[in-house]
């Protein structure tokens, strides 16, 4: 297993019991897709990875030293997927940061999951999850390592035709999906649920955004959805996702959907964006 994994660039996959990672999930990660050797978006994870060091006090890797190790680990892999994460490294017994802090970067790759064109062509179904998002500003946005709402969200359902869930915060407010970020089509406008509040703003939501301005990001609930012609989830994995039925209420793709998706897959089939520049 230490032949995929790099920990401060050492190839092993033992972590200190001190790391405060472990300890307290202190620290960030990021999930990103490796073909030929090239992160895909990954600039986008970079800056929020240097928006979320900075919000925690890390100091943020050098992007080239990241870059190398993500190539080193991929290197005999045509697709990969990277789990990147970054902790504030060994400290003391207690809450309190270290005065002197190291950041611990782990590098963890494996073979990039196969595509099912069944659930891009058809949709995923949606179950509403009682877990909700606690709402903490000073974290929202951020991938950081404690996911115990999604993952206690995630264990509500077992049926294999239940691809995703539904989350809202404590207030009733529409979040996101347990692992993407939410879209929905509602009097033929795109919307996606505000994060300022919690939740985790996926970098591939952030590249819609960018890529399509007609995209507003508005406060939304439970039955705003219910009105939605189209709902659609994104991911830095999956891409863009529909979804074909929220709980009892079925739904299929519709304009929208189908439009990101084809902006979706021309991007990641013909460029791939590294350093800030894409390479076709």
């Amino acid at each position: 297993m230490s032949g995929r994994i790099l920990i401060d660039g050492v190839a092993t996959g033992l972590v200190p019991a001190d790391d405060r990672g472990l300890a307290y999930g202190d620290g960030l990660f990021e999930t990103v897709w490796v073909e030929a050797g090239r992160p895909r978006l990954w600039p986008l994870h970079r800056a929020r990875l240097e928006i979320g060091c900075a919000r925690l006090g890390l100091l943020c890797p050098d992007p080239a030293v990241l870059l190398d190790e993500m190539r080193q680990l991929t290197s005999d892999l045509p697709q990969a997927v990277v789990r990147l994460s970054l902790t504030r490294g060994s400290g003391p017994r207690g809450y309190a940061p270290p005065v002197v802090a190291q950041t611990r970067r782990i590098l963890a790759a494996s073979p990039a999951p196969a595509t099912n064109p069944a659930l891009l062509a058809e949709g995923v179904r949606l179950h509403s999850c009682a877990t909700r998002w606690a709402i903490q500003p000073a974290l929202a946005g951020l991938k950081h390592l404690n996911r115990l709402e999604q993952v206690l969200a995630r264990a509500e359902w077992s049926d294999p035709g239940m691809s995703e869930g539904l989350m809202l915060d404590m207030d009733g407010r529409v979040v996101s999906a347990t692992a993407a970020n939410l879209f929905a089509v509602i009097d033929g406008r795109c919307l996606t649920p505000a994060l300022d509040r919690c939740g985790v703003a996926g970098v591939a939501r952030a590249w819609l955004l960018a890529q399509c301005p007609q995209i507003e990001v508005e406060t939304l609930y439970p039955d705003d959805l219910q009105r939605a012609s189209e709902l659609f989830l994104s991911s830095s994995l999956r891409g863009v996702v529909p979804v074909a039925a929220l709980d009892a209420r079925r739904m299929g793709p519709g304009p929208w959907t189908r439009q990101l998706q084809a902006l979706w897959q021309a991007m990641a089939t013909d460029a791939a964006v590294v350093d800030g520049k894409v390479e076709t």
